[in-house]
């Protein structure tokens, strides 16, 4: 197709005058220096640089909240340590996001993709028992007589999804080895993971534990800064834009993903308008896209009984004062589920469903005491409208409006 008859055409003819290197915002980018990260690194270094003299390190569990910068970390000291290698050649190492990998067998189908050269001879894709699949893969590891280090990304996912088997086939695995060694890496966001584990996993996979605490304000602002660098053309970001970022994205955890993906966002908007600075402005108008794009994935995800308790606060008139109760939300949500043909849960369970609203930031519900009568929840929407028209136009809904009952009808309206 011509480039005239292109419905692209404005973008591919538009000079790009503020973003230079798109990637170097991305959050799968690893840059060549990582700031702020140096204790952990080392850490980390230490325990790990025996693999080079062929010695077997401790297996590692590293534990911090999303974008405090862990797998980029791990994944920069295993290219450092690869390119150390070169000169003696007695490690490998390799990284598996068990939320992609997500099964024992698929675990170690990549595990076999990296260690056996020969495809005919390695673990097929599918179809072998995990038992034959486990065994096949000893012999090829003990066949390169080298010390492998295998990073298991998100590995609360996979526990989640399987228990852990495979964990105990990987932290015993060296009792069936003579030549070779395995250790392991696991990297989660879930402080409580090992406790989920049996204790004598929980002892193999944990025993060097290293963790990674948010960033602050500061230290975002020096890894914007530096990102800045290399991904704007001078001179397009406002002052106060980076300290602006950086303070928000510390306000939400301390999130180095977050306030890149805003920072990201804000020049994107400029862009698209053409304006030739990237100002405040332009931040808290991605801001709003990121909550609501956020809010609309999550009110998504909701179950059909947690929709029908959203919709009855969405709908609910509240009290004399305008205030929503538990007892209210109750009321109503009796009557949307009795009229669109759903099972009626108890109040307390509808509680727990308020309580998970609460926890998801859909809603605020903060106690209040009614003296000896006990004490409810004053519930409010943290929803902008766009999410509230999301969930009043979804399809479980659309046959409240056809049914013929005044008293229904008064609480629709």
């Amino acid at each position: 197709m011509p480039l005239n008859d292109s419905i692209f055409k404005t973008y591919l003819e538009k000079k790009n005058n503020i973003i230079s290197n798109r990637s170097i915002l991305q959050n799968t980018y690893v840059p060549a220096q990582l700031v702020h990260r140096d204790s952990q690194i080392e850490d980390i270094v230490n325990i790990i640089a025996p693999s080079l003299k062929k010695d077997k390190p401790s297996n590692i569990m590293i534990i911090g909240k999303t974008g405090t910068g862990k797998t980029a970390v791990v994944k920069y000291v295993g290219d450092e340590l690869l390119k150390a290698n070169n000169e003696v050649n007695v490690c490998d190492y390799l990284y598996i996001n068990c939320e992609t990998v997500d099964t024992p067998y698929s675990i170690l189908y990549n595990i076999s993709n990296h260690i056996i050269p020969d495809p005919n001879k390695g673990i097929p894709f599918t179809g072998w028992s995990l038992e034959r699949a486990f065994n096949t893969l000893i012999k090829y590891i003990d066949e390169a007589n080298k010390v492998f280090i295998i990073v298991l990304d998100e590995i609360d996912q996979s526990y989640n999804r399987n228990g852990d088997d495979i964990f105990y086939f990987l932290t015993t695995i060296n009792e069936m080895l003579i030549n070779s060694r395995v250790s392991i890496i696991g990297i989660t966001n879930n402080s409580k993971f090992t406790e989920m584990l049996t204790p004598k996993i929980r002892s193999r996979l944990g025993e060097e534990k290293i963790i990674f605490p948010p960033y602050t304000p500061v230290e975002l602002i020096d890894i914007l800064t530096e990102r800045s660098k290399q991904a704007f053309y001078p001179n397009v970001l406002e002052e106060g834009v980076i300290p602006y970022v950086a303070a928000i994205s510390a306000q939400d955890s301390g999130d180095a993903r977050k306030a890149l993906d805003l920072l990201r966002i804000s020049a994107d908007i400029a862009e698209r308008n053409g304006d030739k600075k990237v100002t405040e402005a332009h931040v808290d108008y991605a801001r709003q896209k990121i909550e609501i794009d956020a809010s609309a994935e999550i009110v998504k995800s909701l179950t059909v009984q947690s929709k029908l308790v959203l919709m009855a606060i969405i709908k609910n008139p509240g009290n004399a004062e305008g205030q929503i109760t538990t007892g209210d939300v109750f009321s109503i949500y009796n009557i949307f589920a009795k009229n669109l043909g759903y099972p009626v849960l108890t109040q307390r369970r509808i509680g727990d469903l308020i309580s998970e609203l609460d926890m998801l930031g859909i809603i605020n519900a903060r106690i209040r005491s009614l003296g000896r009568k006990g004490r409810t929840k004053i519930i409010e929407l943290n929803i902008p409208k766009e999410i509230v028209a999301l969930v009043t136009e979804d399809d479980m809904f659309k046959s409240l409006g056809k049914i013929k009952n005044t008293s229904f009808q008064k609480t629709l309206d």
